[in-house]
This record gives C-alpha cells, structure tokens and sequence, in this order.
C-alpha cells in the first residue's frame, strides 16, 4: 500500500493507518467526536492502537496532555510515531491496560474503544475484537481508578451490551450521564453505542439524538 493511501486527514492532523493496528473505523471517529473534552485536559485512551482518538481529540482542543496504553508493541510504536509527526508531544506505554502505571485519580478524561465481543459469546472477530486480555468490568474499574473525581470516561460499544455497559460503568462508580446510538439510517437498527460516566456524579442520564450515517434509508 502506498503512503499516500495509507494516511487519513483528521482535521488538521494527519494519522498513519499503520498494518500493525485495527483498521479505522467509524466507531473511532464518531468517538472522538462524542467524548467530552476541553482545552487543558488530561487525557488518556485504554487501548489507544494507533492513536486516532488521541488526534481526534486534539483537533477538538488545545494544550491536552496525552497519554495511552496499548497491548500490542508494534501498534504503540505506531502511535508514538504518529503524535510525533503532528507535533503532538505524549506518553504512551505498551502493556496491560490494567496495569498502565500512569498516575491514579489525576486524568479528566479516559477514552477506549475496547473488544466488543466477551468470551463464550459465540461471537469471533479476531484478538482484537474479543475480550481476552480485558473485560468490560476490568476496563471500567481501570479507567475509574485512572479519573479524578469529576472526571469522564467516553467508550463505544455495541448495542445488544448496552445494559452490561451502563452496569459496569455504574459498579465502577462512572455514573453514566450521556448516551448516544449511531445508525446507518432511520430504516436500521443502530450498529453501535456511544456512553460516557462521570466519577462520582449523580444520577441522570441525558440520551441524545440518534447519529444517522446516511439520510433517508440512502
């Protein structure tokens, strides 16, 4: 593949879809898009692959500081290079996502678009699809431990686990706060759910118009 058609404009940054890591999906984008996040932040993504989000993020607001884990060396060595070629400066650590090391009780955001797909399920997508190295309740108490109080955790997931996503994220003491549903067009059911707690929060959830890809069954 070439480089020109292995690189994707995010705003004004440029990311590197390195074969190292998970293809870039929409999930990502709309992600990115969805996640609150204001200048100054402390930001860190649970399983951060390439680095897309924290891009994403980046060409949302200024002066974030930037951090990441990632399972895979190959795939961190990607994101490592890909904050450098826009100038980003940040830390990013290849290891478990349970185990990052990074400075507890400090980040004001934490973002992951982890495996969808829990074992047993029946379901097969591949290693990084399926939670083998991390399940959806670790992944939340990892990023409640990593959250300041007040601060916000953002992920995408799939649909039919939506109770799972907003249990786990109520046991790890995320309330969830926000709820977005993203679909291919009002004749579809949504192929993907976009959740964000805050630590310590009180109840209340603000559900937000559906995301439509694609206007009038296109």
């Amino acid at each position: 593949m070439e480089e020109r058609e292995r690189m994707e404009q995010l705003g004004p940054y440029r990311y590197d879809r390195d074969p190292a890591c998970f293809p870039l999906g929409r999930d990502s984008l709309e992600l990115g898009e969805f996640a609150t996040v204001k200048p100054g932040w402390r930001v860190c993504d649970l399983g951060c692959g390439g680095g897309v989000l924290l891009l994403l993020l980046s060409a949302r607001a200024d002066g974030l500081t930037l951090a990441g884990v990632e399972l895979e060396e190959a795939a961190a060595r990607a994101a490592r290079a890909n904050l450098a070629r826009n100038g980003l400066a940040g830390e990013i650590r290849a290891g478990d996502l349970r185990e990052s090391g990074f400075p507890t009780g400090s980040w004001d955001l934490v973002i992951s678009n982890p495996p969808y797909f829990a074992l047993g399920s029946g379901k097969s997508g591949g290693g990084a699809r399926m939670e083998e190295h991390c399940t959806l309740p670790e992944l939340c108490r990892a990023a409640a431990a990593l959250l300041r109080p007040r601060g916000r955790f953002a992920l995408v997931h799939r649909p039919e686990r939506l109770v799972e996503v907003l249990t786990e994220l109520r046991r790890a003491g995320l309330e969830p706060k926000r709820l977005r549903l993203i679909q291919h067009d009002a004749a579809h059911p949504p192929s993907a759910v976009l959740a964000e707690g805050v630590k310590g929060a009180k109840t209340g959830l603000e559900i937000l118009p559906a995301r439509l890809l694609h206007r009038g069954g296109e």
